[in-house]
């Protein structure tokens, strides 16, 4: 059996600054195996983002208090000093933006990105980084790699760009790829492209991913394990097949129902959520998700619920569980 590469323990996250603190992630738990493959959904504003971006502590110190555990390939993440998270972020744990555009530098060709990025983890001369530059260009298909490698992110198309940030990702050959929503922005042939393309590296090279998607679609194509986040707090995990054929949590069941799907007849609408996610920084007492809850009882409204296992790897946070 795997062993863990990712154990995040009763993960904080809490930004500072505004008139209230904004607690956006409360107390995760997540484990993601060697090789394996996570999804992260829910709505916009759950904590997904958060939570990956503290993998690689990319929140800004001044007005963020973490608290917990991130410990990735036996490293206490939290703990590191300067030199040891420069050394750790693309040698370790690499992250793949939502939008590439803004995450590439616009002033120095992608080759140059990458050389230079490949030249601060790995003791390679130039020519070298250089070859390897080229064969990421190659194993990510980006036709005419030679060509590419000079050219600037404002003059690739929105696909383009993408893979190349996918070939910086994998350029120090990291043990953990982040994910984030990194085919939101693309359109839908374009993205099943990308989806298919990461799905292909990750089992090549044998890499663990956490994935935040919004589209449960995408989650199904890539992922083995899902989690569902809500007001950041993890409120169902499990096998992909498990969750999507015997949802346990009210809002994973509510989720699934407000997507499109083939049975579906033209002209029908959507199935929506009730309600709005709840305010981070003045949370209720009970199940954040309570108020939007067509089961909700009233204990869901007097304390959080704590995670219960259901099944092997399948776990949910509801008081109905708790009473079955």
């Amino acid at each position: 059996m795997s062993q863990a590469l990712v154990n995040i323990e009763a993960l904080r996250v809490t930004f500072q600054g505004g008139r209230k603190p904004v607690r956006a992630v409360d107390g995760v738990n997540l484990q993601v195996k060697s090789g394996e493959v996570l999804a992260l959904i829910g709505e916009s504003g759950s904590g997904k983002s958060v939570t990956l971006r503290s993998v690689l502590r990319l929140h800004p110190a001044r007005h963020t208090t973490m608290e917990g555990r991130i410990e990735v390939a036996g490293q206490d993440v939290l703990a590191m000093d300067g030199a040891t998270l420069s050394s750790y972020r693309g040698r370790v744990a690499s992250m793949i933006f939502q939008e590439p555009l803004l995450a590439l530098d616009p002033v120095y060709s992608l080759g140059d990105q990458i050389v230079e990025s490949i030249l601060r983890h790995e003791p390679l001369t130039r020519i070298q980084a250089q070859a390897r530059a080229l064969e990421l260009f190659e194993r990510v298909r980006i036709p005419s790699p030679e060509r590419r490698l000079q050219a600037y992110p404002h003059e690739m198309s929105g696909g383009m760009r993408q893979r190349a940030m996918i070939a910086l990702a994998l350029a120090c050959r990291p043990q953990l790829l982040l994910a984030d929503e990194p085919t939101t922005a693309l359109d839908a042939t374009v993205q099943i492209q990308i989806l298919l393309l990461l799905r292909e590296l990750q089992r090549e090279l044998g890499l663990s991913v956490i994935f935040v998607t919004h589209d449960i679609g995408a989650a199904v194509e890539v992922a083995d394990r899902m989690a569902v986040m809500y007001a950041g707090r993890i409120v169902e995990q499990g096998p992909v097949k498990t969750l999507m054929t015997q949802p346990a949590h009210p809002y994973t069941q509510a989720l699934l129902r407000s997507r499109a799907h083939g049975a579906m007849d033209k002209g029908m609408r959507l199935v929506t959520i009730p309600g709005s996610p709840p305010d981070l920084s003045n949370l209720p007492p009970g199940c954040a998700f309570a108020d939007r809850c067509a089961m909700a009882q009233p204990a869901c409204l007097e304390g959080a619920p704590q995670p219960q296992t259901l099944a092997q790897e399948h776990e949910v946070r509801c008081f109905r569980a708790q009473a079955c």
